[in-house]
């Protein structure tokens, strides 16, 4: 486990690494031609601009403020979180 600092400071492919074993998947979303997945990174969220077009990654960000996540809210359904806690 690495602090946002830590994380900042690594190469790229420590970058990977750190997000592919130790991050947790959440969602994804599209920014023009790049596929951009969320991964909660125990401490703080990563994102991976992923290009379809080059077939690689093309870049990492790191943030551990909420207002990071505002991009994602329309992708998240609050109806789904009210119908599991009816159960």
């Amino acid at each position: 486990m690495c602090t946002i600092a830590e994380f900042r400071v690594m190469p790229f492919e420590k970058k990977c690494d750190v997000i592919t074993y130790q991050g947790t998947y959440l969602m994804q979303r599209m920014v023009a031609d790049c596929k951009v997945f969320l991964y909660d990174t125990e401490g703080f969220f990563s994102e991976v601009f992923y290009s379809p077009t080059y077939r690689k990654v093309l870049m990492i960000n790191a943030f551990d403020k909420a207002i990071g996540l505002e991009p994602y809210l329309d992708e998240i359904s609050l109806e789904d979180l009210n119908s599991k806690s009816c159960m």
